[in-house]
């Protein structure tokens, strides 16, 4: 018995250590290392298990293989349209993966959602949508078999699409069960960081003539709305990207892209899961990032923001930004709580913090 109780003390012990683990970084060495360049435009990228990297881009889709740096594209063709054209309408702004697929979804009419089997590439579409105003923005999972995309509205609210097939099948969402939208507000495919998810809870953010947070606490079956102070009433303005670094503490980022350096109203927090919202560095720090993401294990402390200005990184929870780089990205994931990948205008790099 006595065994048994030291053994069960010091799996205890383990665990918990495990799981209020805390990494602190000074910042004081952060390498970006370009992995990918190519004449193309990418704004969603997904990783896959730290080892396979999806993006999606103006006219396709592709894959890098983290450890050999190896990428293949596939560009999508269309009759009288080349890759090279500018009215390509096939941009894929939200992307992500399940354990056995790649989801890429294209912006403007139609929108095709693909799904690409990850052991032989095979492809094929599961929703299509028609629509003068579809516009497609993000996608997550919750799962592996529940994940929601979100686009502009076609109606009176938010066009949100909902897998429970682990994206065999995909309903949009009846604008009865949804809170309705103003005229003038929309999301922005920016980074595919709309959407953010912790457990079954989802934040979805909005922008143009008013900038709020969509909640839903059950994996998108029911839905309420909360107001923030972020900047809004034009269509450039409001909230480009959300993350939360637990079910308590998230923070939105925005501004207005053709204002680059203002950096009034566009970044804010909340301790209570997003019912209300604080401005911070008001005034100071970065102005407009698409992207804004918590260091993994930062303790909600530390988070860097991305944009073609460049990367700025925060670790006493936003109140004060350092710029780390001027080159420029639309999105940023993290392999782990020292490599982050980031992506934009005809590359991707690895950026490593110390």
């Amino acid at each position: 018995m006595r065994i048994f109780v030291v053994v069960l003390s010091v799996l205890i012990f383990i665990c918990c250590n495990s799981e209020d683990k805390i990494v602190t970084h000074d910042f004081s060495n952060v390498r970006v290392e370009n992995i990918f360049n190519d004449s193309i435009k990418i704004r969603a990228i997904a990783i896959h298990y730290d080892t396979l990297l999806g993006f999606g881009f103006d006219s396709g889709y592709g894959f890098i293989d983290l450890k050999t740096n190896k990428s293949n594209l596939t560009y999508f063709t269309q009759k009288g349209i080349t890759k090279n054209k500018s009215n390509w309408i096939a941009q894929q702004r939200a992307v992500a993966f399940t354990n056995t697929s790649f989801f890429c979804l294209s912006i403007g009419s139609p929108a095709r959602l693909r799904k690409i089997n990850l052991k032989n590439r095979q492809e094929e579409i599961v929703y299509t949508e028609l629509h003068e105003n579809v516009f497609y923005d993000a996608m997550a999972f919750w799962n592996y078999n529940e994940g929601i995309a979100i686009g502009d509205p076609t109606g009176t609210c938010l066009s949100i699409l909902i897998t429970r097939d682990g994206g065999e099948t995909w309903d949009k969402i009846s604008c009865e069960k949804l809170p309705k939208t103003f005229e003038g507000e929309a999301a922005f495919a920016a980074s595919n960081g709309n959407i953010a998810i912790v457990g079954d809870n989802t934040w979805v953010v909005s922008g143009g003539v008013r900038s709020r947070v969509f909640y839903s606490a059950d994996k998108g079956k029911t839905w309420e709305v909360f107001e923030t102070p972020v900047i809004q009433g034009k269509q450039t303005t409001g909230i480009y990207a959300a993350d939360f670094y637990d079910v308590s503490n998230g923070i939105v980022f925005g501004g207005d892209y053709t204002k680059p350096e203002d950096n009034i109203a566009n970044k804010a927090i909340t301790k209570d899961g997003g019912k209300t919202w604080a401005l911070i560095s008001d005034g100071n720090g970065p102005g407009y990032k698409s992207c804004i993401r918590y260091i993994p294990n930062g303790g909600g402390k530390e988070m860097v923001a991305v944009g073609f200005t460049g990367i700025s990184i925060s670790n006493d929870f936003g109140s004060s930004w350092k710029k780390v780089s001027e080159q420029g990205f639309y999105t940023l994931r993290f392999v782990n709580d020292s490599i982050a990948i980031a992506a934009g205008k005809g590359l991707i790099s690895k950026i490593i913090f110390k």
